[in-house]
């Protein structure tokens, strides 16, 4: 019972410390998306934006995690027989980053993302057409980003790279499309 104790005792500290250091903030920035595999030939850069919400959550030494809830319009454009088409997904993406703080403000971060596909339109020749259908409903990237806290104002910037892990779509078994995703941001802590 008494080892019961001290072990509560102990994560009833850790948590306390932990929730000390803890921040939110809100985050926006560009997208420059486009697809690969063996099913995107031909596909070149979108550029889009992204806007969401994250927590930092200060763990051990220099190191924290962040995970984050970003709305993300993704995609490509594409050239096919002379008529330009282009791919409008919008997701849900959940990042959950191991974040590496030093001293000086700069900042590196790597995690997976869970995505969420909300909407996925085809235009071509100025005819929209809903193609979410044909596309999984979800996804799942790797993360990896670089970045600077201007500590004194809690602002930063951010470039992250989302490489593609599984193959958005759908009922296609000799073929594949992944995401391929660069972002450039700006990001605001709130509190200490």
């Amino acid at each position: 019972m008494k080892k019961l104790f001290v072990l509560f005792l102990a994560v009833s500290s850790i948590v306390t410390v932990n929730a000390q250091m803890v921040q939110f903030g809100l985050k926006a920035g560009a997208n420059f998306a486009t697809l690969t595999g063996s099913d995107a030939s031909g596909a070149s850069t979108r550029t889009s934006y992204f806007g969401g919400a994250l927590v930092s959550i200060h763990a051990l030494g220099k190191f924290s995690i962040q995970p984050e809830v970003i709305y993300s319009d993704q995609g490509a454009k594409a050239t096919i027989e002379d008529e330009s088409f282009t791919l409008s997904q919008a997701y849900i993406n959940i990042p959950v980053l191991l974040k590496y703080n030093h001293s000086s403000g700069f900042f590196a971060e790597t995690g997976p993302q869970f995505g969420i596909l909300v909407s996925a339109n085809a235009k071509q020749n100025g005819v929209s057409a809903d193609v979410k259908s044909s596309y999984n409903s979800t996804d799942m990237t790797w993360a990896f980003g670089l970045g600077y806290l201007l500590k004194p104002v809690h602002l930063g910037i951010d470039a992250r790279y989302n490489l593609g892990l599984s193959n958005i779509a759908k009922d296609d078994p000799n073929g594949t499309v992944k995401h391929s995703v660069f972002q450039v941001g700006v990001f605001y802590l709130f509190g200490k």
